[in-house]
Order: structure tokens, then C-alpha cells, then sequence
């Protein structure tokens, strides 16, 4: 048994097709139809059920592959250990950011990233939280901005931030005339909300749960971007993040932003990898770059209900 071979055995049950796994690992089909043969041969028993369509892993080759990827990703902390001790701060960094967060951060920290680790590739990838977890516990990524509580114990989280909410309004909603902004005051009032799979919704809809309002029926977006056009066209309200708020992201003339005054609803993000991994001294000094944010980049301030009126 090779390793070469269990990183074909992980490619097909990741693929679930002979030509596809193949042309992952970068090798010829017959090379890795053959190489799994020989190694359900070594083993004695079935790995893969076979079809002209599609191939199925047996329940032993599920079982193998998953403690393929045990040992694999072991084999690369080694390999990584080793790099490391060498020049800490080269090589590349796989970083994962969900939607509502990575485009609104990165602008602010990739500049400071670079000129702190002039020698690092860095290698970003924007999915919905509940892949960036997996992605980090099979060892696709080496760390994530992810919101908290994690509720995994395989990983770590280093707090980066807190970042507030701010409630975004038509232009002419009744509620930009509220001299001060309190949860309470969306009792009367049902919310935007992203679709499933965004850790924004869960927060949005805790921010619901708390102010005894609801979600708008009828309409669930895809992206925060959505969201901001539909509240623009006088939809209704939502929640936005602060740094999606913030410049280089455009200001739109039909939207409103407000914000709250007292118990202010937040986000608290970290910056989470696996316990076990070799990187973890190196993580926790680009946890520290990332967290250097400049104050009022996580502070909204808006004008008073005249000024508003005025704009308007």
C-alpha cells in the first residue's frame, strides 16, 4: 500500500467517476482503474461497485477512503511541519471566507497581508459557512473567517472582531424619522432575509426572535448584494453587516442606513483551523494581521433625521 494509491481511492469516491478522479490526480484513466484494483487486491476486498454510469464506493471503501484522508492529511502536516521550520512565512495559505464577510473584509486586509508576508501566496476561496467547516476538517483549507460560536471541538477559533449591524431602509421608510433606533422598534416590522446555508440568516433571524419581528414572506436572496438592490426598489427592510456598508462599496441613493443605538445586534467573527494543524503558529500571526482593523471601520455613523430629510 502506497499513498499514491489512497490519494487515488479519496479522488474517486470525491469524483464518484473513474475518468473525473482521474483527471484530478493527473494521470490516465487505466493508470487509476488499475492502481485501485491492485489495491483492493492487496486489501482482499471490494472497494468500488461498478457501472457504465457511475461508480459507488462499497461501505469498507467508504470506510477506507475516509481513513485515507486521516492519513493524507497527516502525511501533509508532516510535510508542512517541516516546510515551516524552514521559512515560516513562505509557501501559500489556503483561506476560506463565507459570502457575507469576504468581500467586505479582504479589500481592507489582503494589502496589510502582503506587505506583512511579502514571501506568502495567499489562495482564497468564498463559501457558505457550513462548506468552509468541512473544507477545513478534510484539509481543503488551512483556515476560514468564520461567525461564532463554532461547534466543533476539532477546530480552534481565534477572535478577530465584533461587528455591528446596521438596518438598512427605503429612502422614505418611517423609520428613518426615529431620533434613536432600538431593536423594539422593529416589532411592527418583517425583514429580508438571505436563503438557507448563510450564517447571516441565523443572525438576522435571532435579531427577529429578540425584537419580536419577522421574516417577509414570499422572498429569500441569494446574496447580500440582492438583498441591498431589493430594499433599494422599496421591498422592505433588512440587516446589513457595517463592513458591507463601508467604502470601497458604493453608496446607493434610494437606501437609507440606520443604526442602533442601545444593544446594538453583532456578529462576532473569528479566524478558525484544526487543532492539529502544523500552521497553528503561523495562523495565530495572521489572525493578528487580520484583526488590526482601524477602529471606525467597524463604526457606522449616520446623520440625524434632519440631515436625512434634507438629503432626501
Amino acid at each position: 500500500m502506497n499513498l499514491r494509491d489512497l490519494r487515488y481511492l479519496v479522488a474517486l469516491a470525491d469524483h464518484q467517476h473513474f475518468s473525473h478522479a482521474a483527471a484530478a490526480s493527473f494521470v490516465s484513466q487505466p493508470t487509476l482503474s488499475t492502481q485501485i484494483k491492485k489495491l483492493e487486491q492487496e486489501l482482499g476486498v471490494s472497494l468500488v461497485e461498478r457501472s457504465p454510469r457511475r461508480v459507488m464506493l462499497t461501505d469498507v471503501g467508504r470506510a477506507v477512503s475516509e481513513r485515507a484522508r486521516y492519513v493524507l492529511r497527516e502525511v501533509d502536516e508532516i510535510r508542512e511541519i517541516a516546510r515551516r521550520t524552514q521559512d515560516p512565512e513562505s509557501g501559500s495559505v489556503r483561506l476560506g471566507f463565507f459570502p457575507t464577510l469576504g468581500p467586505y473584509l479582504l479589500p481592507h486586509v489582503v494589502p496589510k497581508l502582503r506587505a506583512r508576508f511579502p514571501r506568502l501566496e495567499l489562495l482564497l476561496i468564498e463559501e457558505k459557512s457550513p462548506v468552509l467547516v468541512q473544507m477545513l476538517i478534510d484539509g481543503k483549507l488551512d483556515a476560514a473567517g468564520l461567525a461564532l460560536p463554532l461547534h466543533d471541538d476539532r477546530l480552534h477559533a481565534e477572535f478577530l472582531f465584533e461587528e455591528p449591524f446596521v438596518l438598512a431602509v427605503p429612502k422614505q421608510h418611517e423609520l428613518t424619522a426615529h431620533t434613536s433606533l432600538k431593536i423594539g422598534d422593529l416589532a411592527e416590522h418583517s425583514l429580508l432575509l438571505l436563503e438557507d446555508g448563510h450564517c447571516l440568516r441565523e443572525q438576522a433571524l435571532d435579531v427577529c426572535h429578540l425584537a419580536g419581528s419577522t421574516e417577509r414572506t414570499g422572498f429569500r436572496a441569494t446574496s447580500l448584494e440582492t438583498l441591498r438592490q431589493m430594499v433599494s426598489a422599496g421591498v422592505g427592510i433588512t440587516l446589513l453587516p457595517t463592513l458591507a456598508v463601508k467604502p470601497p462599496v458604493p453608496v446607493s441613493d434610494n437606501l437609507t442606513l440606520l443604526r442602533f443605538d442601545q444593544h446594538q445586534p453583532s456578529r462576532r467573527i473569528a479566524l478558525a483551523w484544526r487543532k492539529t494543524s502544523a500552521m497553528a503558529e503561523f495562523l495565530h500571526q495572521l489572525a493578528r494581521v487580520i484583526a488590526d482593523l482601524p477602529p471606525d471601520l467597524l463604526h457606522f455613523a449616520q446623520p440625524g433625521p434632519a440631515a436625512r430629510r434634507k438629503r432626501a
